[in-house]
């Protein structure tokens, strides 16, 4: 089996992500970056080793680079493996130091934050790691902050995930950081996964027979369609058809956080986006999101995304703009079930 991607028809793109593959590579952690960055043109993805031949679980991998491309990359990707407590090549712990002293990103996928830990790089970190690992990363590696309730930590330019699937959510997380919300959108579709989930969301949530369903996508999907209006608490409730209680302990358990934050950064994110793809005015894009004034979504854009709203348009004033409906439709949407 040959592992090669291409960088795509408009030439080899500036960021070079090189995703390390050694023994006992788990496959469900090398998909991941191989789907979200493989399929976005402004990422080169290498998949390289210590070796050329790669066992996985269910194959031998055929790789095209070798360890000298943690040298050159811009972000260094290292899924999980099997048998965490096996020795970890010296030559690859050396590069992935090199790696971080040149300030390259890293990220781990799964078992993969056992690699960064063995090398050092995790030491006074938030860091997590599959739920059903964390207390081993914990143990073997004390220095590390390691939280097992969260899909992924970012720490800057080192950054982790728990297992396959948050691995989506990690990739999406970053390209939304390099190249903004639209082009996160487009991978994620591209993935046909979602882009909603946050990096406190838990990773493993408990069912109770308490009135609404395990998942809270069906509101969260309701609330997103009805940014532009007042939503409270209540009305959440009301939707899904259960206590307030419930609901404000359902976001804590599952998103890691209330429903009015959760609110707060979705309609950020559509300001993003809108930004980003629209020429509408920052008081329109404020009327369409639900602030009531212009004033009050840039003190919060700026709280958030770190930068004025303006600031963030010229910054990705290369999208192409589109023509939106009128906003403020009144026709009630289907209930959440």
């Amino acid at each position: 089996m040959s592992l090669h991607t291409a960088a795509g028809a408009t030439g080899t793109p500036p960021h070079i992500v090189a995703i390390l593959a050694m023994n006992g590579v788990v496959l469900a952690d090398l998909a991941p970056p191989l789907g979200i960055f493989g399929r976005t043109p402004a990422y080169a993805v290498r998949i390289c080793g210590p070796s050329r031949r790669v066992s996985a679980e269910f194959a031998e991998l055929k790789l095209d680079w070798g360890l000298e491309q943690l040298d050159q990359a811009d972000t260094i990707v290292v899924p999980g493996i099997e048998g965490v407590a096996d020795d970890i090549p010296r030559n690859v712990l050396s590069a992935l130091r090199r790696a971080h002293a040149r300030r390259a990103r890293l990220v781990s996928i799964c078992t993969g934050a056992f690699v960064l830990a063995e090398a050092g790089i995790l030491d006074g970190l938030q860091a997590t790691t599959h739920w059903l690992a964390a207390a081993g990363l914990s143990a073997r590696y004390p220095r590390v902050k390691v939280d097992p309730n969260v899909l992924f930590t970012d720490n800057g330019d080192v950054l982790c995930s728990a297992g396959a699937t948050a691995g989506i959510d990690l990739c999406l997380h970053i390209v939304r950081l390099d190249l903004g919300a639209g082009a996160a959108a487009d991978a994620a579709r591209m993935a046909v996964a979602p882009l909603a989930r946050e990096g406190a969301q838990a990773q493993f949530i408990k069912s109770e027979d308490d009135g609404i369903s395990g998942r809270l996508d069906p509101l969260l999907d309701w609330m997103r369609g009805y940014l532009h209006r007042r939503i409270t608490v209540a009305d959440m409730a009301r939707q899904a058809k259960t206590s307030e209680r419930t609901i404000n302990r359902r976001f804590r358990e599952q998103l890691g956080t209330t429903p009015l934050n959760w609110l707060q950064n979705a309609r950020i994110r559509q300001a993003q986006l809108l930004l980003e793809t629209t020429a509408l005015s920052i008081e329109e894009i404020a009327t369409r999101i639900g602030f009531v004034t212009a004033s009050t979504l840039r003190q919060r854009f700026a709280r958030i995304v770190g930068v004025a709203p303006s600031a963030y348009r010229r910054a990705f004033n290369g999208r192409t703009a589109v023509t939106l409906p009128p906003s403020g439709v009144d026709a009630e949407p289907a209930r959440a079930n």
